[in-house]
């Protein structure tokens, strides 16, 4: 269950921060972020070479989204200043697709802003941690270490009831670890992002590889 929460044009240096955890199994074949050497460009992570603004490609996108399986997904365009949320959850209702306002948001697996318990926990400690930094740089380090590695379960008459009970608390928390018939389930990485106003981006990423933690910064502009 993935938890990411940002910031959106809302912040004196930032556009754009974001934090995410990614969660899986952790025998899943992974490859961590890294470089691409892709036709003689460098590309970190994935592409897309559409010139569509993000609400060409949701509108684009939902003419089919009931193909695929429940999804959310946030496309945006740093210079335009749009980002748009698209989902096709829950399921057999109309897809939805609305302009991201500027502010705090916080995405689960329920639908943006859903107030989950892991959700709200998490948007109520970031927004207190950015008022503490203010108008200064934040470090994205102390952040993933005070918010992105918590640990506290929800209590279980909270919980939204979309799955077995036991389950469902074992997730309910931002880092997740359970161990499961299949192999260990939980937290594989952990990312944090900044975008400048000057178009300057910094991505610091913790992530689990074979049983180790490792963490990097990437650095580009």
């Amino acid at each position: 269950m993935c938890i990411a929460a940002f910031i959106w044009q809302a912040h004196p240096l930032y556009p754009l921060l974001l934090l995410q955890n990614r969660d899986e199994y952790h025998n899943r074949p992974t490859k961590a972020l890294a470089w691409w050497d892709v036709d003689g460009c460098e590309i970190l992570g994935g592409r897309d070479e559409s010139t569509k603004s993000p609400m060409e490609f949701a509108e684009q996108l939902a003419t089919g989204a009931h193909q695929y399986n429940g999804f959310n997904l946030i496309v945006a365009d740093i210079p335009s200043k749009s980002m748009v949320y698209i989902s096709n959850r829950p399921k057999g209702e109309p897809i939805d697709i609305q302009q991201v306002s500027p502010g705090i948001h916080v995405l689960s697996n329920a639908k943006l802003d859903s107030p989950w318990h892991k959700a709200q926990r998490l948007g109520k400690g970031f927004k207190q941690m950015l008022n503490r930094y203010g108008k200064n740089e934040v470090n994205v380090k102390e952040m993933v270490e005070k918010l992105m590695k918590d640990k506290v379960k929800a209590d279980k008459s909270k919980l939204p009831g979309i799955c077995a009970l036991d389950m469902e608390f074992i997730l309910s928390s931002i880092f997740v670890e359970m161990d499961t018939p299949l192999g260990l389930y939980g937290t594989r990485s952990t990312a944090a992002m900044t975008v400048g106003a000057g178009g300057e981006i910094s991505f610091y990423d913790e992530y689990l590889e074979k049983g180790v933690w490792f963490e990097r910064t990437v650095n580009y502009h």
